[in-house]
């Protein structure tokens, strides 16, 4: 089993930068992919960033340009960085992890404040 535990989030001015941690343990060696998530209140759960075991990553439209996730395999951590926050990008990050038979694991979430 894995856990993930994520880290990073806080209240934050519009127009600056955070980064997010999430540390892996357990059975890792099995996860083929990782990424974050996040969701509003009242809103569903969406896809900020993903990236593979191979280091490929992905963003969705809406967030292209403004988030870069990253890894360090040696600590078994995923980074997401956002820069020029805005209101909107207000919410309980989550981290996630994919792997085979159907893993799909979530983090506990960390909060991200975005004040005007």
């Amino acid at each position: 089993q894995v856990q993930l535990v994520e880290s990073g989030g806080g209240l934050v001015q519009a127009g600056g930068s955070l980064r997010l941690s999430c540390v892996a343990s357990g059975t890792i060696l099995g996860i083929n992919e990782m990424g974050w998530y996040r969701q509003a209140p009242g809103k569903q759960r969406e896809l900020v960033a993903g990236i593979s075991s191979g280091g490929t990553t992905n963003y969705p439209d809406s967030v292209k340009g403004r988030v870069t996730i990253s890894r360090d395999n040696a600590k078994n951590t995923i980074y997401l960085r956002i820069n020029n926050l805005k209101a909107e990008d207000t919410a309980t990050y989550y981290c996630n992890a994919k792997g085979p038979y159907g893993m799909d694991m979530w983090g506990q979430g960390t909060l991200v404040i975005v004040s005007s």
